[in-house]
This record gives structure tokens, sequence and C-alpha cells, in this order.
């Protein structure tokens, strides 16, 4: 099972996902792609710690690379937190995959599935903010949109939250 769950900052995104992947298996895995580098991340950080203590994730740090995480435990969810950072990290922290960061995030999602983990894949919608002032963001963006359209097509469940309310793109609730 392969969910894309996609919102807007603050949109109710993460609440979902969570509560999709608490149905999804009691073994869960939290995959945090943020690194805190500054108060503000370190604040989101925080928040997301907090929204899943005592919630049965265990926590996996990974910024970059994807593809080589490994979890041995066919049967689990694994709550990929979230796409959008994770590409970010990739097009701009050394040892980034760069310009192949969109087929090198797939990889890792496929490589995760295959090893029979659901996938719960967390991403933002950015494209309802405006124009990118910068080419640096309007290759991320074009970017996340080849992304997200890529999971979404392997998906089998795509919602968007918006102000807390899912919104059903491809497969029903009930499936879950």
């Amino acid at each position: 099972m392969l969910a894309l769950v996609l919102g807007g900052a603050a949109s109710g995104k993460s609440e979902y996902a969570e509560a999709l992947a608490m149905r999804l298996s009691a073994r869960r895995y939290y995959i945090a792609t943020m690194q805190a580098d500054d108060a503000e991340s370190g604040r989101r950080v925080a928040r997301h710690r907090q929204m899943r203590d005592g919630k049965g994730f265990v926590t996996v740090e990974r910024a970059l690379d994807l593809a080589g995480l490994r979890l041995a435990e066919g049967g689990a969810v694994g709550l990929l937190e979230c796409a959008s950072t994770l590409l970010g990290n990739e097009l701009s922290l050394p040892g980034g995959a760069g310009a192949e960061a969109v087929p090198a995030i797939l990889a890792g999602i496929d490589n995760l599935l295959a090893a029979g983990l659901d996938l719960v894949v967390v991403s933002n919608d950015v494209f309802g903010a405006g124009s990118a002032a910068t080419p640096e963001m309007r290759t991320y963006m074009r970017c996340l949109g080849r992304l997200n359209q890529a999971v979404a097509a392997r998906a089998d469940l795509v919602v968007e939250v918006c102000c807390g309310l899912p919104v059903y793109h491809k497969g029903k609730a009930e499936q879950v």
C-alpha cells in the first residue's frame, strides 16, 4: 500500500498521515527528513516529535539517500515526513543526488515497498503560493511537481488535506 498525503503549510496533512499510518500497522517507522539547522526548523522538529509521542513510531533520521535505507520488517508501515523536504535536501545538500534527486527518491520509495512495507508519503503543495522568484526555486518546484506526480501515479491512495479535511483524489478512505 502506498499513500500520498498532500497539503499546504499547517493544513493538517501530518496529523492525517499519522492517523493513516496508525490504522495500517502496529509496527511503525517515522522516516524524518528535516535537519534542524536553525531555530524555526528546530521548533518544527520538536512539534512533530511531540505529535507522535506515545504513538509507537520508531524514528529513523534520513535527510538523504532514501534508496539506501533498509528497514527489515515487512508488514510494518513507514511514514515519510516529508518528500518535499527530502527533495530540497537531495537538490542542495553536499552528498545529495543533485539533478538526479527525483529518480533517487522514487528508487527509495520503490525499495521500501519491495521490502514489504506499507508507505505513507507526506508532501507539500507549494504551487498555490505564486511564482518562484529564483532559478533554484523554479528548479525545486519543477522537481517537486514531477515527484508528486510520479508518487501519485504509483499510489493506491492520494489525499489532499485542506483545513484539516481530507479530499480523496485516488482511492477511498474505506480502503484503509
